[in-house]
């Protein structure tokens, strides 16, 4: 949750954040989820249960609901792609306020009015001498079989979020990761990335900053793409977990988080707001066209890149050609429009109220929306969170009542720069600040068979002990750290 605006005097008042509330491709294994639950309700039991008899309850919550509830819900969060601010993620929303109000839980969704960024145009072709021009089709490419192509129609074209508008054509430079000292390496070495395109592998950095270093490093344009080295080192899906060949990896390039009109304040009804040029001049925004591309793209553009022999460490994997520096001879035509626009996103908060402390807040969140059907982020979380909201519920039916409250929070336009979760926090930042004891965070819960788990060091042994809680039968740790 971002840094953490509503009553500061610690009072036992009703939450002024909530007013009454007014009058669905899950490819997932669930089998973890029961030790997923278990262990969030361990970790957060000091935090809101109360005495006495702990364990009774501890115990009838372990024993209540099953994955087939938590499956329901994955399945109708992740039946058609749903991005944020449009009409599918707005019926994801939906199915979250119905499950947690058919609870009895206080619940309503908190809109917000955004920038969003949509490609409108993308187009990439590569050229070098006696070669024919390739035009790249710029698509993920479904499998044989797949039960979802024809949904998958409906997802969103390859693109970097807020990635500058833009027509450039010229020599291509290989530049490894696109980290600061990459390309200082090529100004080492003489290679001139002025005015080229600069040619980076995913992995290392974040995305913006690949495309903000290209930028700095003086390059007019970026191509992102997924190196077999990294992506794809054993089977690929739908065999196997890794990449296939045209699999594009999609997503923001904004440095910042919230609403980049709204900076540092919330974007409430009303308030002032920087204009769509400003917001997309700050030095948070990547600043240049960028693209991202499949490994299978890329590699036919390496393949072209001529020059020095680039070090080892910039190298592909086993069977790779070698990987040049260039500049050139290939050339890239790069076209990307981009949709900057103000759109609607729905943040969805419920709220079970506290019996001992009803001021102080055990917040647990997770976000919604997702580039395509995200069924690993965020979803298996989301229905984990709804998984947990049912047998609290259950538990309330058996005379439980929380020692403080528990808001249950449902996140939009995450993926974008944890924007809903941002404007949330920055609406009700004073509120939040004196009255939060913590904040518990599910989002990709779901994946593979282990436990995984980070946090600030003060739950590190929380975390810890809650893990030994789980039944051996359902215990399958690989990996407990924090950060």
């Amino acid at each position: 949750m971002p840094t953490p605006q509503d009553g500061v005097d610690g009072s036992a008042a009703r939450i002024p954040l909530l007013p009454p509330a007014p009058p669905r491709r899950a490819a997932v294994r669930l089998h973890p989820l029961p030790l997923l639950v278990a262990a969030a309700f361990a970790a957060s039991y000091h935090l809101f249960f109360l005495t006495p008899a702990p364990s009774y309850y501890q115990s009838l919550y372990l024993s209540l609901g099953s994955n087939d509830t938590a499956a329901a819900h994955l399945h109708a969060l992740t039946i058609r792609p749903h991005l944020a601010g449009t009409g599918a993620n707005a019926l994801a929303a939906a199915h979250v306020v119905s499950a947690l109000s058919s609870h009895s839980f206080p619940t309503r969704l908190t809109g917000y009015s955004v920038l969003l960024s949509y490609p409108a145009r993308r187009s990439l072709s590569l050229s070098a001498p006696d070669r024919d021009t390739v035009h790249f089709a710029l698509k993920q490419e479904t499998y044989a079989g797949d039960p979802y192509e024809a949904v998958s129609a409906e997802v969103v074209p390859t693109f970097l979020a807020y990635a500058a508008s833009g027509s450039v054509a010229a020599e291509a430079v290989y530049a490894n990761y696109g980290r600061a000292e990459d390309f200082a390496y090529l100004a080492a070495r003489g290679v001139n990335v002025t005015g080229k395109v600069a040619v980076a592998r995913y992995g290392k950095v974040f995305r913006g900053d690949i495309v903000r270093n290209a930028r700095e490093a003086g390059a007019s344009a970026a191509v992102l793409y997924t190196d077999a080295k990294d992506y794809a080192v054993g089977k690929a899906f739908p065999d196997g977990p890794w990449m296939p060949p045209t699999g594009v990896q999609v997503g923001s390039t904004f440095k910042g988080v919230g609403d980049p009109m709204t900076p540092m304040w919330a974007s409430s009804e009303g308030c002032e707001r920087l204009s769509i040029e400003e917001a997309m001049a700050s030095d948070d925004m990547p600043g240049i066209p960028a693209l991202p591309v499949s490994g299978k793209d890329g590699a036919a553009i390496i393949q072209l890149i001529g020059g020095d022999v680039a070090p080892e460490d910039w190298q592909g994997g086993d069977g790779a050609p070698v990987y040049r520096l260039g500049p050139g001879p290939a050339v890239l035509n790069l076209t990307y429009i981009g949709n900057e626009t103000m759109a609607n996103i729905q943040n969805v908060i419920s709220v079970i109220e506290g019996k001992e402390e009803p001021e102080r807040y055990v917040i647990l969140g997770n976000h919604r929306d997702a580039w395509t059907f995200g069924g690993v982020d965020p979803n298996s979380g989301t229905a984990a969170l709804l998984e947990l909201a049912q047998r609290l519920s259950e538990l309330q039916k058996k005379g439980w009542r929380p020692r403080r409250t528990i808001i249950l929070c449902n996140w939009d336009a995450e993926e974008y720069g944890l924007t809903g979760s941002t404007e949330w926090v920055e609406e009700n930042r004073a509120m939040l600040t004196s009255r939060t004891v913590a904040y518990l965070n599910v989002d990709s819960a779901v994946y593979g068979r282990g436990f995984y788990a980070s946090a600030t060091p003060q739950l590190d042994e929380l975390l810890k002990e809650a893990s030994k809680q789980v039944h051996p039968s359902e215990r399958n740790i690989a990996k407990l750290h924090s950060q």
